[in-house]
């Protein structure tokens, strides 16, 4: 992690789409099987769409099969964080973008191996960077 992105809501609702924002800063989440990067299989990595830090590597994306991009584990774990989440009636693991705190979507214990884990991330929480984009 480099920084610490803080900006009021407005700023970033200013700066993000509606569904980025409704996702990201109030921890929405897209319809299943909607989301640009569901079925996206470029090479690169996915990073926050509020402040570019990188989360997830194409390398750990599989179809889960869920209708959310889904990835075994993150590029960086130092880049996210882990809360629990009771809303909905469930209790579950959040995961959020350790520089922002953008909400990205939520990780369950039914992954692949090597990690057994499924990080279920929202398309509108992310933006992808191809391997070989200059910059």
């Amino acid at each position: 992690m480099s920084r610490k992105v803080e900006k009021s809501d407005s700023e970033w609702a200013r700066e993000l789409s509606a569904e980025a924002f409704s996702v990201a800063r109030n921890k929405g989440t897209e319809r299943a099987f909607t989301g640009k990067y569901n079925d996206h299989k470029a090479d690169g990595l996915y990073t926050c769409i509020c402040c570019a830090e990188a989360l997830f590597d194409s390398n750990a994306k599989y179809d889960s099969g869920s209708g959310w991009p889904s990835f075994y584990q993150p590029a960086n774990a130092d880049n996210i964080e882990e809360e629990s989440d009771s809303s909905f009636g469930m209790v579950r693991t959040e995961v959020l973008c350790r520089s922002c705190g953008a909400h990205l979507g939520h990780v369950f214990p039914d992954g692949p191996e090597p990690t057994g884990q499924r990080y279920c991330i929202n398309s509108a929480s992310l933006d992808f960077v191809g391997r070989d984009s200059k910059g």
